[in-house]
């Protein structure tokens, strides 16, 4: 900045205002732009320092936890990596069915004394000391055994097969995260169940306490509804403990980045709730729709088509290869030591190898790929049965979750009267304590079942889908 006072100095001292105009205009620019740089890079670091913490802002819902996790989760990452990896493995797969380019260039310089000469009078030195030669050459194989077509669907199969296990990936995530998120849910609403619990322990405490006060009710009914409510307190941290837990893994599972002075308790709140939605379908149909749509029974499908065609591969070991090749040469002329000229001209020709006897080298890859193929092909059967089980066993909890939830339909309605019946008959001295606190733990326990009922439900739910391929 002085060293630019300076020159604003001198150019003043000689009068040249036009560049004095032009020097401030060209400061005030840089400064603009120095400002609006700053402004980026800082946008930019805030933007990446609010990714975890924009999470918080506003209530989760279940789409919004799929969409990050889409994004963000490493699982489905490595998955595209592995596609793009895979993509280097289709080019190198059909490169032996496309054409290859290659130049040479080549410069040699030798002793005299090594550069024999023609024994006739007058020749001279048949050779020079020195030479180059350099030249293009276009190769394309014609035949190789079978081996160029099947290069060409090779990398086709290993193209969709990548395609499918990122599908398999993004399945099993999203399966995860959904699973992740039920159990944030279920988390919350425990901590609602045992804080009405804790609640109604503590209110029947202060009314034990008040008719012990009166004279009404011995010291015993004190001391036992102090105890119901220490009992009733350590689930109510565990309940807190494991919403913890399972909101960190859902955030885990969607791949971000917590702040470092964020406490124990994520600041996470869900917007969906627990909620059995009905779902028919048979198991006939579910277990047909998994065996037309999971994707990993696709792509062993491929996987045993790549074998195939890796039988067809080394079986072209047994047959001969045939090549044809053109291109253009040029050299340094053999019995001149002029290294300005050169001699040029086309070349083309073909050529033929075949390896009559291998060693058996052919023999032991044959039938190494014929063993994978039908490794291959017993894997697609074994991978069908467990997607069948798969789907029965979903099946078979998804009716039994269904069933657990059609029992409790009016339970805790029940509950809820119980537990009016019995405070009201303590009330008219018909009841006892007993009575009461029977039916607040009734009524705990009613709701427990309630909410774990529904989230196993939609949990099953869950599981039915991915093993049909959904």
């Amino acid at each position: 900045m002085q060293c630019l006072f300076v020159k604003l100095s001198k150019i003043v001292n000689s009068n040249r205002l036009g560049s004095v105009i032009f020097l401030i205009r060209w400061t005030l620019a840089a400064s603009w732009l120095f400002r609006l740089s700053v402004a980026l890079v800082v946008c930019s670091l805030s933007a990446l320092a609010q990714d975890g913490t924009n999470l918080f802002s506003k209530p989760l819902t279940l789409a919004d936890a799929l969409e990050i996790a889409l994004k963000r989760n490493t699982s489905i990452l490595q998955a595209r990596a592995d596609i793009r990896a895979n993509e280097g493995v289709v080019i190198q797969t059909r490169s032996i069915a496309l054409p290859r380019v290659s130049a040479t260039g080549g410069y040699t310089a030798q002793d005299e004394g090594l550069i024999e000469n023609i024994p006739m009078p007058g020749a001279g030195i048949a050779q020079p000391s020195q030479n180059w030669q350099s030249g293009i050459r276009v190769q394309q194989s014609i035949y190789e055994g079978g081996r160029l077509t099947s290069a060409l669907r090779a990398a086709k199969l290993t193209r969709e097969a990548s395609q499918l296990n990122y599908e398999t990936t993004v399945s099993d995530t999203l399966l995860a995260v959904r699973i992740a998120y039920l159990d944030t849910l279920l988390g919350s609403q425990q901590i609602v169940v045992q804080e009405a619990s804790v609640k109604l322990l503590t209110r029947e405490l202060d009314d034990v306490q008040r008719r012990f006060n009166a004279g009404t009710v011995p010291q015993f009914n004190v001391l036992r509804a102090e105890v119901e409510l220490a009992s009733a307190q350590p689930k109510l941290i565990r309940a807190r403990n494991a919403c913890r837990i399972a909101k960190n893994n859902l955030v885990n599972l969607l791949g971000l980045d917590l702040p470092r002075d964020l406490l124990e308790n994520i600041p996470l709140e869900l917007s969906d709730h627990l909620d059995a939605q009905p779902f028919g379908i048979d198991l006939t149909m579910a277990v047909a729709k998994a065996l037309d749509q999971r994707t990993e029974l696709a792509a062993l499908r491929k996987l045993y088509a790549l074998r195939r065609e890796d039988i067809v591969n080394v079986r072209g070991g047994y047959k001969p290869s045939a090549q044809v090749f053109a291109g253009w040469q040029w050299r340094s002329p053999n019995f001149s030591s002029d290294l300005t000229r050169d001699f040029n001209g086309w070349q083309a020709g073909a050529q033929l190898s075949w390896n009559i006897f291998d060693g058996q080298l052919t023999r032991g890859k044959v039938l190494e790929a014929e063993a994978r193929f039908t490794r291959a092909r017993l894997d697609i059967e074994d991978t069908t049965r467990r997607i069948e089980l798969q789907v029965r066993t979903a099946y078979s909890d998804l009716i039994q979750e269904k069933e657990v939830l059609e029992s409790q339909k009016k339970v805790q309605e029940q509950a809820e009267e119980a537990l009016r019946l019995a405070e009201a008959r303590m009330d008219a001295g018909s009841g006892t304590q007993l009575d009461v606190l029977g039916a607040q733990t009734s009524l705990t326990e009613a709701r427990t079942t309630q909410i774990q009922g529904l989230h196993d439900y939609e949990v099953a739910v869950a599981r039915l889908n991915r093993a049909m391929g959904k």
